[in-house]
This record gives C-alpha cells, sequence and structure tokens, in this order.
C-alpha cells in the first residue's frame, strides 16, 4: 500500500504547477507596456471587417463566447491567444484590430492587431484571399508608431515601441490557400525551395519591425495543419486521416524559423528574438484530446464541423455544436477558444518567459 506521503505528491505537484502558473502572470503584469501583433487569421481581432474581402469572422456564430457575444471578426468563438497573452501581461483582456475606427490612438497604445484573416509571408498568398499583406501590416506599424509619438510625446512612444512585446502568427495560408491550391508557386518552388523562400521572408518581416524599433520579438511557429477538419476532409490518399504531408512540411518551415530566429537573436543588436513551439502541443492534443477536455478532434463545432469556414460557417451557424469547449476546432480551419487558451498558456510558459 502506498505511503500517505507518496499519495500526497500529485497534489502536491498540482499545486505547485498552480502557483507557478499564477506567479508568471503575477511576474508579467506591469512590465509589458504593450502587445502588438501581425500575422493571419489566428491573430486577426477584425481588421478583415474594413476591407473588400469575403474571409471575415464578423457574423455568428464566431464571437458567441467572447464578451456580450459579440463577432468581433475573430476567427474563433471567443478569444485568441494574443488576447489571453495580453491579459497575462497585465493588459486588457483583448487586443483590438488597428482599422477599427472604434479604437482611439491611446486605447492602441497598450495592445494592437494588424493582422488579417488569409494573408501569409508570401504577398502572393494575400492577393489570392484579397487580404492585408504583411508587407503592408508593417506599413500600418510605421504609421502607428507616428500616431502614438503625436499622442503620447516621441520619449514615451518611443518607449512604448521598445518595451513592447511583439506577435508573429503567419505561415499556414501559404501552404493551403496559395501552394497547395493555385499552381504558380509549386511551377516555381520544390516544397523544399518554398520553406526557405518563406523563411527568408519572415526574416525580411523581423528586420523589418526591427528597424522601425521592435526589440522584444516572438515568431510563433506553425502548428499540424495536416491535421485541422478541412485538411482531413479533402486528404485523398486517406480520407479523414491528417494529412501528412502538410505536417511535414509545417515541420520543415518549423526548423528553418527556428535557425532564422536563433541568427537573428544573435544579430540585432539589443533585441531578443525567440520562437514559439506550438507543434508538439497541437500534436498531442489531436493524439489525446481527452487529456485536454476535449471530445472532438476531427470536426469543428460550426455546422457539420467538415468544410465550413468564414461565410459557409455563418450559413450553418443553426447545425454548430453547443459546446465549444469539447472541441479543439469551432470551424473547419481555426481552433476553439479553449484550444487557443492552452495555447497562450503553453507559450507563455515557454518563449515568452524571457520577456516576464
Amino acid at each position: 500500500m502506498p505511503s500517505s506521503q507518496s499519495r500526497s505528491r500529485p497534489c502536491c505537484w498540482l499545486l505547485l504547477l498552480v502557483v507557478l502558473h499564477f506567479s508568471l502572470r503575477t511576474a508579467a503584469a506591469g512590465k509589458v507596456p504593450a502587445l502588438i501583433v501581425f500575422g493571419d487569421s489566428t491573430v486577426d481581432a477584425g481588421n478583415n471587417n474594413f476591407i473588400p474581402t469575403v474571409a471575415r469572422g464578423n457574423f455568428p456564430p464566431y464571437g458567441r463566447d467572447f464578451d456580450q457575444g459579440v463577432a468581433t471578426g475573430r476567427f474563433s468563438n471567443g478569444r485568441l491567444v494574443t488576447d489571453f497573452l495580453s491579459e497575462a501581461f497585465g493588459l486588457p483582456s483583448s487586443v483590438p484590430a488597428y482599422l477599427d475606427p472604434g479604437y482611439t490612438i491611446d486605447q492602441l497604445a497598450t495592445g494592437v492587431s494588424f493582422a488579417s484573416g488569409g494573408t501569409g509571408l508570401d504577398d502572393l498568398t494575400a492577393e489570392i484571399a484579397s487580404v492585408i499583406p504583411l508587407s503592408q501590416q508593417l506599413e500600418y506599424f510605421r504609421e502607428y508608431k507616428a500616431r502614438l509619438q503625436l499622442a503620447k510625446g516621441e520619449s514615451a512612444a518611443n518607449d512604448i515601441i521598445a518595451e513592447a512585446v511583439y506577435v508573429f502568427s503567419i505561415g499556414t495560408n501559404d501552404f493551403i490557400v496559395n501552394y497547395f491550391t493555385v499552381p504558380l508557386r509549386r511551377a516555381q518552388y520544390t516544397p523544399a525551395e518554398y520553406v526557405a523562400y518563406l523563411a527568408g521572408l519572415a526574416e525580411a518581416a523581423v528586420r523589418d519591425a526591427y528597424g522601425l524599433g521592435a526589440r522584444k520579438m516572438e515568431f510563433t511557429g506553425l502548428a499540424p495543419f495536416g491535421c485541422i477538419p478541412a485538411a482531413r476532409m479533402l486528404n485523398r490518399d486517406e480520407p479523414g486521416e491528417c494529412n501528412e504531408e502538410y505536417n511535414r512540411l509545417a515541420e520543415m518551415f518549423n526548423a528553418g524559423l527556428q535557425e532564422v530566429v536563433r541568427r537573428l537573436d544573435g544579430e540585432l543588436a539589443g533585441a531578443r528574438v525567440v520562437f514559439a513551439e506550438t507543434y508538439s502541443v497541437v500534436s498531442d492534443i489531436v493524439a489525446n484530446p481527452s487529456d485536454y477536455g476535449f471530445e472532438n478532434v476531427e470536426q469543428g463545432c460550426c455546422g457539420t464541423g467538415l468544410i465550413e469556414t468564414s461565410v459557409m460557417c455563418g450559413l450553418d451557424e443553426p447545425f454548430t455544436c453547443q459546446d465549444a469547449d469539447k472541441y479543439v476546432f469551432f470551424d473547419s480551419v481555426h481552433p476553439s477558444e479553449q484550444t487557443y487558451r492552452i495555447l497562450a498558456d503553453h507559450i507563455l510558459n515557454t518563449a515568452l518567459r524571457v520577456f516576464l
């Protein structure tokens, strides 16, 4: 029979993890003045609402678990990773979209998202989806910096820019919207060559942000996008299973991106550049969903859960599931708020620890 001491160990470990979790959040609060975000639909807080594109999520059932059930344009049922990170840093509980005219520059001073759903590192990806390319997001950042200097004064604004944490979350669409859908890039590049091309574009984006004053930058690696419900549905070789070709490319891209981040971290004077590894976490969720409280990993909560996203998700709203927290994905492409919460905690306790 185990001793009372050995029986108490799991409880002690659980208590230690809880204390560590809240200690990290307490340490984070107040030290970071702003969270500034570039990327795609994983971090788009609603910028696509204000451009002529069909790639939107500003209608039900999106946002049904967000504050007051508002569909803000986030492609999920609730908050995104960056919203949880903002709150953990002692900032507002959601990061506003830059193009939303409802926010003043004073409100944007504690955080802003320039992200656009459907975009990629490759400008062609944004062109295909009629959304905001990363190059334009960086131009918006330049504009934001000038507006901040006018509102706060040059010295205070430059302090915010220098001490803010910057998050890049982008790359999946370059494969699923562009490379595997439109033949142009496949005619120009082998998969390995395209991965190298994208890694070079990621490096250029970080250097551009650095040139505008960014000093604390995190670049999020790709998740196993071959396991999103839409990829399973369209997997011709093994219908319903993860597309392993897609997953191998995600791993290849992550390896190249890690090398870029490592090099930039050493070369950019006065800057820290870190890589947020999420592939293994999502892989474990997919393999062991019940360990994380999920019941469904193969379908999204919206509609049939197999193919709907964006407008199609809205059309099939009556068929949306009752409890999105039981689903890894909210639609056929995008994670649920609960999945984003898990990823945010992981990123905060790994890659972003250097900024606490």
